[in-house]
């Protein structure tokens, strides 16, 4: 955008040349009564009076104009921090069966899923130097945060989510596979995916078990956590509690960590779901480098602010010269 800064001139200078150019007996129109207009119409170039300041504003507003294209801004400090860690992924069920309230927090009923929030929240806050992603699934399975530093977010991010919002079923092979796409790539040895699920698979387009194998062969580790207790939970519905049964499946959920190498908790309560943070620290940790955000700040408003002002005096002068010539 600095090449903007000649153009003018450059202008100028052309049109000029071309007046000096053009040929002495170019055909024009001749008007009669031209002294009589100019005597109803009289004008004093502004020109003539300001000199080399008209120029000058008109330089100042365009330098303006052409800084602010130039988009100036502060950018914060970069820097890069190697840090060691794990690439995690938290799959969440929403299906409908989340709902039931079958755990208690400091001696209150709440469901599933607010249970889930607060014991997962308490581990992400406690992962320094990991990359956190989270998956939310029912009846279909979709990557609601990538991997990332700010575990802040990660933790907003689920305790904003709703039950049924993914829908009603449970697709636990749809979540390990989308897992297995966004883990695959990521370093070696440190690749985890923790799947919290209270029901039994019924809606996957992928085998919940051929998707385990999958993560296998990338060497993604899989945490399966069954949440809910057995026999009848109360289940709020429009009519008010009810006592209900879902089906739940811990078998599959053992042969799923079994076959990549995880293992098996039982969410009977929220401090079975503790162990599981000795057990991903014996992990080999992989070393990655942690990039800080840039912060921008944009300056154009500084100059194009300036150039309008000047714009607008240039544009009233010769309207306050008229009017005090004319009172």
């Amino acid at each position: 955008m600095i090449l903007l800064l000649p153009l003018p001139l450059l202008v100028y200078l052309l049109s000029a040349r071309a007046k000096q150019s053009a040929a002495p007996d170019a055909p024009e129109v001749a008007f009669p009564h031209l002294a009589r207009l100019q005597a109803a119409f009289p004008h004093e170039n502004p020109r003539k009076k300001s000199g080399w300041l008209h120029y000058a504003v008109l330089a100042l507003v365009w330098a303006g104009l052409t800084a602010a294209l130039m988009r100036p801004q502060i950018v914060s400090r970069f820097m890069q921090v190697e840090s060691e860690g794990y690439d995690l992924m938290l799959a969440v069920d929403l299906s409908g069966s989340m709902n039931a309230l079958d755990y208690k927090i400091d001696g209150r009923r709440v469901s599933r899923l607010d249970m889930v929030k607060s014991v997962v929240s308490r581990f992400i806050r406690h992962r320094r130097g990991d990359r956190i992603g989270l998956i939310l699934f029912g009846t279909h399975a979709y990557l609601h945060v990538p991997l990332t530093f700010d575990t802040a977010s990660v933790e907003k991010m689920l305790d904003n989510a709703e039950v049924g919002e993914a829908g009603g079923s449970t697709a636990i092979g749809d979540a390990i596979g989308l897992a297995v796409r966004s883990l695959r790539h990521k370093p070696a040895n440190s690749r985890v995916l923790i799947l919290l699920t209270d029901g039994a698979d019924n809606s996957s387009t992928i085998p919940p078990l051929e998707a385990a194998r999958l993560a296998k062969s990338y060497g993604i580790r899989v945490y399966t956590i069954g949440i809910g207790t057995d026999g009848p939970v109360p289940y709020p519905t429009p009519q008010g509690i009810v006592m209900a049964q879902f089906r739940t499946d811990p078998a599959l959920l053992r042969k799923v960590a079994a076959i990549t190498g995880g293992r098996f908790f039982e969410a009977t309560d929220s401090a079975a779901l503790r162990d599981i943070y000795a057990e991903i620290d014996k992990l080999e940790k992989t070393r990655m480098k942690r990039r800080s955000y840039m912060i921008r700040k944009p300056l154009f408003r500084y100059p194009l602010g300036f150039a309008l002002i000047l714009l607008l005096g240039f544009a009233l002068a010769p309207v306050y010269g008229r009017v005090s010539d004319g009172g």
